[in-house]
């Protein structure tokens, strides 16, 4: 499964290292130190983290995470008494914040599952079509992208300010880093030229986009400068790197994967499910874009060529809808009664775009079950067993299919499959999961984009400038497998 670790030493200079994983449902900061020159990864700070419906929207309390943030530094700073050599940010993709020439930002950004983008989809296809986006950047056609939600606030007027980042880029420039936009994270805002690798006049044009208004792009691992502000008066925090790692928390959590071989898939399972493969050069022809798979930057200049699956959101809105009925389940127990309930009878479209969307999710399966002709689910607490159940035989099956498209668009003989992310703990869906697709699973980090997100900064700051190459790529797998034994991860 992993490379042999011996050749790596610890690093001559043995400050601490910080990784901050932004997650749509929790935030987390990680410190990693060196004790008798081995690698110790410690969470530091998690806290909860939701869109809120406001007036004007489906949005983040961009103040929250920030506070939070600050907070997770601070303890840090008081942990690391050896000083903290560098921080990396990286997280989910797609949403962004608007900045003034200050670089504050003018609202609290938009959550990607507003609904407003079911209009600017619209809008955007008249402009542009599907068949020559897909074209221009071989990324999947997903209203919550990038593209879709710029539109929308151009069709809502509201004002461009000098420019827009993506979360973690924002988080970085807010302590002191330069405004940029990571190559990994760019590609999924469906603004970038699939083979030139830059932004895309030509949709940029099409939509009316200012160009000036989207910052540089950069490859993953570029240091952005030096920690500034309150934070960097703290003594362990007064000569620290800011680094860009793979900002695409997916790219972080591939890039957190030491596997060898070509013969590997991988599912990064938590929120979203993302099924695929790494590919050397895109795939972009016909069948890859009939079934809308994405190519997306991955680390060392290769492509997370997958698919989104609908994940764990599924089970979480039915556990918010049974908690507002009176019962609460944590995941621990529900899957574990889930494993004993009786195989279900039909098994959901997970990909349903109504799935997709918030609240009223007992409701959804049953419109979807009973267009199908199929018997409703009791939507009831005490029936949350069997619901769950469904859910999970739905999704092995669906991870099948895709895993078989994947390997025939990849060219690959696929053998094994890495799953990680917060879900990769599920091991009732690991097992449903093996039956459906004949691979062998291995389960990898549950914090896979923490330890992706370590592998890029240390590589970057070893000297691996050259953030495009196989080498580099070869480094930040070696400090993963280190890190990933650190953290206590296996198959």
């Amino acid at each position: 499964m992993r490379r042999k670790m011996a050749s790596l030493q610890a690093p001559d200079d043995q400050r601490a290292l910080v990784a901050v994983d932004l997650g749509a449902e929790s935030c987390r900061v990680s410190l990693l130190r060196w004790i008798k020159g081995k690698p110790v990864i410690q969470l530091v700070e998690r806290f909860a983290n939701a869109p809120r419906e406001v007036e004007g929207g489906l949005k983040w309390d961009l103040k929250r995470i920030e506070a939070g943030l600050d907070a997770g530094l601070r303890k840090c700073a008081e942990i690391a008494t050896e000083g903290i050599r560098s921080i990396a940010v990286d997280g989910w993709a797609v949403d962004y914040v608007r900045v003034d020439a200050q670089g504050r930002p003018l609202d609290d950004p938009f959550c990607y599952r507003d609904e407003r983008t079911l209009k600017s989809e619209r809008a955007v296809h008249r402009r542009c079509s599907p068949a020559r986006l897909r074209e221009l950047t071989g990324v999947q056609l997903l209203r919550i992208n990038t593209l879709y939600q710029l539109y929308a606030d151009q069709q809502q007027g509201l004002p461009e300010g000098r420019q827009w980042m993506n979360l973690p880029e924002y988080i970085l420039s807010r302590w002191g880093g330069a405004c940029v936009a990571e190559y990994t994270n760019a590609t999924h805002t469906q603004l970038v030229e699939l083979y030139k690798r830059q932004w895309c006049r030509e949709i940029f044009q099409a939509m009316q986009f200012d160009l000036a208004c989207a910052p540089k792009l950069v490859p993953p691992g570029t240091v952005l400068g030096k920690l500034t502000g309150p934070l960097a008066a703290l003594p362990a925090l007064q000569d620290t790197c800011l680094v860009a790692p793979a900002c695409h928390d997916t790219a972080s959590a591939i890039a957190g994967i030491p596997a060898v071989g070509n013969d590997w898939a991988y599912i990064s399972s938590g929120t979203w499910s993302l099924v695929g493969t790494l590919v050397e050069q895109p795939r972009n022809n016909e069948g890859a874009a009939e079934e809308n798979f994405t190519n997306l930057g991955a680390v060392g200049d290769r492509i997370c060529f997958h698919k989104n699956v609908n994940g764990m959101w599924l089970i979480r809105q039915c556990m918010d809808a049974w908690e507002a009925a009176g019962k609460t389940w944590n995941v621990a127990e529900l899957v574990a009664a889930a494993e004993r309930a009786e195989r279900p009878q039909g098994l959901l479209d997970v990909d349903d775009p109504e799935l997709m969307l918030a609240g009223r999710m007992l409701q959804r399966i049953n419109t979807q079950r009973a267009r199908k002709g199929l018997e409703p689910v009791d939507e009831s607490p005490e029936n949350a067993p069997a619901v769950a159940s469904l859910i999970f035989h739905s999704l092995a099956a669906r991870y099948a299919k895709v895993l078989h498209r994947v390997a025939e668009f990849s060219g690959k003989t696929l053998k094994r499959l890495f799953i990680v992310g917060g879900a990769s703990q599920n091991e009732f869906l690991n097992r449903l999961t093996a039956e459906a697709t004949g691979l062998e699973v291995f389960r990898g980090s549950p914090e896979s984009s923490t330890v992706g997100n370590f592998a890029v900064q240390l590589a970057a700051l070893q000297g691996s400038r050259d953030a495009v190459t196989g080498a580099y790529a070869e480094q930040v797998s070696q400090w993963a497998g280190l890190f990933m034994e650190a953290m206590g991860a296996g198959k």
